[in-house]
């Protein structure tokens, strides 16, 4: 039995990803590692006593003529084994332009909507996807670099939900040495070599590099993962214990009582944090900085008060219980209309104003696809070498000033907001970035400031996008 076909097994039977007479759908791109894992399954079908029942294959709409080959050839493939062959295209610029998101989550969300999609339409249970443990490597690596705690570098799962991973234990190598022994073909994808996207840039760059000092680092980092895997299930357990000691769900608002999360270890504190926000965050995303922003009202005296605007909701410290909430939820927590907030932006990241909108960051190589061509006044690109992070989004306070860009002095911004003709009690609501030294980035909508303008010698960019969403803007 060929090395990637008994590791698959083992990896199946190690973490039961396939009971007996599981239907399966294979997700397929058309690459290596999507027909290496659809050959080795086609092979492990009795051993594993379960059927594949047919491939999957996304169209992002993103490649032109060669994501239509793609596609055809992927349907081609489906017909010579005999599979059903299920397929969608997306515009994939679009959706991401509309949604706010980058090209990279964009496409992560359709693929796995479109993949249960797909699934229930052939009667599967269980989905395939192809990542094997150098995508574990370089997901692990990412997710460092961005300062992930023990389960974000958990990195990929060998099964969340219907979707299950069972080459995550085999090498690319072993995968390209598999498909020339079987004389599999496949498709190259041109855009795993543009440097301008993080994974390719770890890919390509940073892990051989790396390597020169410790040559087993893929599997070291592989093996890093399963570790920080079992601490986080563990560390997640105790949280969810927690939770139901120091929380109360009431409709949509959320209730902590503060002194008995302040009883918790922080590694379990944090988690509860993260829970709770969850609950009423409306799916936004939820990182280190909000769950810290949380616990510093915990943190606080007995009898203070406080408030903070944290992605999808509010946070207000009332005597010793701390209530998350939407201004809407009902909880009468929150005055309607305030015009002082003050949220925690990390990069990537996004934050939720209640009062209608949102505002997300995203880094990228400059002279990437992501950012080329024109691009709307809601969008600002900044150097991101000047930018000292963590980001915060405010409101404009008297005495701030900054330098409109293509000034050569400073203006105040109760002038800037004359000059713009911007009605005064308009100015309040404006979102005001700025950086951990609180220097004005930009006036959202608006201007950027000189000293972070994109020059010839950007390398990294930070792409900032302001969406109006309950106005559909």
């Amino acid at each position: 039995m060929d090395v990637l076909v008994a590791r698959i097994r083992r990896t199946v039977e190690r973490f039961c990803l396939m009971p007996a007479g599981a239907r399966v759908l294979v997700a397929v791109s058309g690459g290596a590692d999507s027909m290496a894992l659809l050959h080795a399954l086609r092979e492990l079908q009795d051993a594993l006593q379960c059927r594949l029942a047919g491939m999957a294959h996304l169209n992002h709409g993103l490649r032109g003529e060669a994501a239509d080959q793609d596609e055809a050839f992927c349907r081609t493939v489906a017909a010579e084994l005999g599979l059903p062959f299920e397929c969608e295209r997306i515009d994939l610029r679009a959706v991401a332009a509309e949604r706010g998101m980058s090209i990279e989550a964009a496409g992560h969300a359709a693929r796995y909507a479109f993949f249960e999609r797909a699934a229930a339409r052939v009667q599967a249970g269980l989905v395939a996807l192809g990542h094997t443990r150098d995508d574990q490597a370089e997901t692990f690596l990412l997710r460092l670099l961005r300062g992930a705690g023990p389960r974000g570098l958990a990195g990929i799962y060998p099964q969340t939900g219907l979707f299950i991973r069972p080459m995550l234990d085999c090498s690319r190598h072993q995968v390209r040495r598999f498909v020339r022994a079987r004389g599999i073909a496949f498709r190259e994808d041109a855009s795993n070599l543009e440097l301008g996207i993080p994974r390719n840039l770890i890919r390509h760059d940073v892990i051989p590099y790396l390597s020169r000092v410790s040559p087993g680092l893929v599997r070291v980092l592989g093996r890093e993962a399963a570790i920080a895997r079992d601490d986080a299930e563990f560390l997640d357990g105790a949280a969810l214990a927690a939770f139901d000691r120091v929380v109360k769900v009431s409709g949509d608002g959320v209730c902590v009582d503060a002194e008995r999360l302040r009883a918790e270890p922080p590694a379990v504190a944090r988690r509860v944090a993260a829970l709770a926000l969850s609950r009423t965050s409306g799916g936004r995303f939820i990182g280190f900085e909000h769950t810290e922003a949380l616990l510093d009202l915990v943190r606080d005296g007995e009898t203070r008060s406080g408030t903070r605007y944290l992605p999808g909701q509010l946070a207000r410290r009332v005597g010793n219980v701390v209530l998350l909430g939407r201004e809407t939820d009902g909880l009468g927590i929150f005055p309607p209309g305030t015009n002082s907030f003050r949220f925690s932006l990390s990069i990537p990241g996004e934050v939720v104003s209640p009062s209608g909108w949102a505002l997300s960051a995203e880094r990228a190589r400059w002279g990437s696809a992501a950012h080329t061509g024109s691009y709307p006044r809601s969008w600002a690109l900044v150097d991101a070498a000047g930018v000292a992070s963590p980001l915060v989004v405010r409101n404009w306070t008297a005495g701030d000033r900054f330098r409109p860009l293509g000034m050569t002095g400073t203006k105040k911004l109760q002038d800037f907001f004359v000059d713009r003709k911007v009605p005064r009690e308009r100015r309040g609501a404006v979102p005001i970035v700025a950086d951990a030294a609180d220097r004005v980035v930009w006036v959202a909508g608006h201007a950027i400031a000189e000293d972070f303008r994109v020059t010839r010698a950007t390398s990294d960019v930070v792409i900032l996008k302001l969406k109006h969403w309950r106005h559909g803007t």
